[in-house]
């Protein structure tokens, strides 16, 4: 084994788009942003190396040993960030399957069965930088079905798939009150409390059984999901914006079903939940719409617009991220490979970012949010190599996304495959 500092006459030329076939892979760069939860935030004049898809080390580059045959990749002045993560996407497959919508409640519903792997707008999100995506169906109706956590380069849906189910999408707002006869807010609540109700005993009877303690019961295909939500196996991904709506969301499906919850839509005046949302864990995802206007009802001295993060973030919640609703080409929503400007949006609307806020708004907090931080999310030993090279903090709209990692694999780079559709 040698240092390596020790290589650096022998850098090897940047890796076309293609798996390494050398036993690992060391990057170095002027600055690592590790984005741990509640540790380290950057290193610099560091180095990652990476085995098997898998971060195995990263630490001073004066300090780790590189092994011998690994390939080597010096990116200079560049910066070695975690993937994005974004819980807000439609963009995992054709938009015609946004809302597969025919009753109010859809919770058998299952938007895994339309996923299109690397598909043209995916390339989009991983040149953007963006690695993961929660897939889900539309807010055509009050609870759309379940979605699924994937990467968004993969050439089969087996090999992007990181869970299945992502999460339950409920939709508490304007858009299900469009659906058939008109529906308002009460009915609603009403249909969300009597389905969680009988989830929950499905969820009962079932743990019932596996511990001993009653009989088999029937399964119920459409119910099924309930027993993973309340296991807390997975979340509840809420569509919902104004405050009232955020409010009655966080009571009803943190507070009174004891689900793990988090907002991903939050707009407008939704950052006044935080004093519920922070004891209960409840995260706040942001987006597409960052800027609350004309000005946040709590602080109206400045005058000034301000951003809903810059809200939460007054408030006290230290668990912001931001995501996009992509849906496609030519959309009203945020495109899915800008995933980066809504952490950009939100700082240039008062976001204090002075400890990483955005950059950990876009991969650490959505992470654990998703219950996924295990495997991604931060650049710590253990976890996929899902990483980006960038010319600088890739939540600043002056950097540049250079080079992509997706399990150790180079699946983008600028030299090779700058995308311009």
């Amino acid at each position: 084994m040698v240092r390596i500092s020790a290589l650096v006459p022998a850098l090897l030329a940047v890796l076309p788009c293609a798996a390494v076939h050398a036993d690992g892979l060391a990057i170095r760069a002027r600055k690592v942003l590790l984005a741990e939860l509640d540790g380290r935030q950057f290193l610099d004049n560091a180095v990652v190396l990476v085995e098997d898809g898998r971060i195995v080390a990263v630490g001073a580059a004066d300090e780790v040993v590189v092994p011998d045959g690994y390939e080597l990749i010096d990116a200079g002045d560049q910066w070695i960030s975690p993937g994005m993560i974004d819980l807000h996407s439609h963009v995992g497959g054709p938009s015609g399957d946004l809302n597969g919508t025919v009753y109010q409640i859809n919770p058998g519903l299952r938007i895994s069965s339309a996923v299109v792997p690397n598909n043209m707008i995916l390339k989009r999100a991983v040149a953007g930088g963006v690695t993961t995506v929660l897939f889900i169906p539309g807010s055509g109706s009050n609870m759309g079905g379940q979605g699924i956590l994937m990467k968004t380069d993969a050439e089969s849906y087996e090999a992007g798939r990181v869970r299945d189910p992502g999460s339950l999408k409920v939709a508490q707002g304007d858009n299900p009150t469009r659906w058939g006869y008109g529906m308002g807010r009460q009915m609603m609540n009403f249909h969300l409390r009597t389905t969680l109700r009988k989830g929950r005993a499905y969820a009962q009877r079932w743990k019932a059984y596996e511990e001993g303690r009653g009989p088999k019961p029937e399964r119920e295909i459409q119910r099924d999901l309930f027993r993973s939500l309340f296991a807390r196996e997975t979340q509840v991904s809420t569509h919902t914006q104004y405050y009232q709506l955020v409010m009655m969301s966080i009571a009803m499906l943190a507070g009174e079903f004891g689900l793990d919850t988090y907002i991903d839509h939050g707009s407008f005046d939704s950052y006044l939940t935080t004093d519920q949302a922070k004891p209960l864990g409840v995260a706040a995802i942001l987006g597409p719409r960052e800027v609350m206007w004309p000005r946040p009802p709590r602080y109206r001295t400045d005058g000034q617009a301000h951003g809903t993060a810059w809200g939460f973030q007054k408030e006290g919640h230290d668990r912001i991220g931001f995501n996009t609703d992509a849906v496609g080409l030519g959309s009203f929503t945020v495109a899915q490979e800008e995933l980066s400007t809504q952490a950009a949006m939100s700082v240039r609307y008062g976001l204090d970012d002075s400890s990483m806020e955005g950059v950990r708004g876009l991969t650490i907090i959505p992470a654990t949010a998703a219950g996924i931080a295990d495997r991604v999310g931060s650049i710590e030993v253990g976890k996929d190599a899902d990483l980006l090279i960038t010319t600088g903090d890739p939540a600043d709209p002056r950097s540049a996304v250079t080079r992509v990692l997706i399990g150790g694999v180079i699946v983008y780079d600028t030299e090779h495959d700058r995308r311009r559709w």
